[in-house]
């Protein structure tokens, strides 16, 4: 039996990206934290080091609260690229012109990982080089990073015919 609908959520959680994150936090911690045990808030730097801190710890905890959530269904595609795009949007099937699954180079073809716009159109990834591909008929293409390739391309066989 063909399962008929498909569910997807991807994080930035690959371990070398959460290593790399651990090194850019501690950064700014190892000084600001010397220097506040040495000179305490007296010190003439101790602001401008907090905004450091706390900003390293924002952008840090943004792109782990970053998630790409793909659902297919009978209706269409439908998706949500939390916090950046809170509420779910969604694509019907009689806006699509050509629905597939494809491997593609994130890097040249979208300059990286997370939200892009490039040449090719909008891409939401979060890592590997599998995709959903939309061609829509208004003519914008849109790409939804997969991780779980067959899965996706049975259900749009089954709701989708290119």
């Amino acid at each position: 039996m063909t399962k008929t609908t498909f569910k997807e959520t991807q994080r930035f959680d690959q371990w070398w990206l959460r290593l790399l994150l651990l090194a850019v936090l501690l950064i700014p911690l190892v000084p600001f934290a010397i220097d506040w045990t040495e000179n305490g808030i007296s010190n003439d730097y101790f602001w401008t080091q907090f905004a450091i801190l706390a900003t390293t710890f924002l952008v840090v905890f943004l792109l782990f609260a970053l998630k790409l959530e793909t659902t297919i269904d009978r209706q269409g595609i439908h998706y949500r690229f939390f916090p950046l795009i809170n509420k779910q949007k969604n694509i019907l099937w009689s806006e699509i012109s050509k629905c597939y699954v494809t491997t593609y180079n994130p890097i040249t073809d979208f300059g990286g990982w997370g939200f892009r716009i490039s040449h090719k159109g909008k891409a939401y990834n979060v890592k590997g080089n599998k995709g959903i591909q939309l061609e829509l008929k208004s003519g914008k293409n849109i790409l939804f990073g997969t991780q779980k390739e067959n899965e996706a391309k049975n259900v749009i066989n089954h709701y989708f015919e290119n």
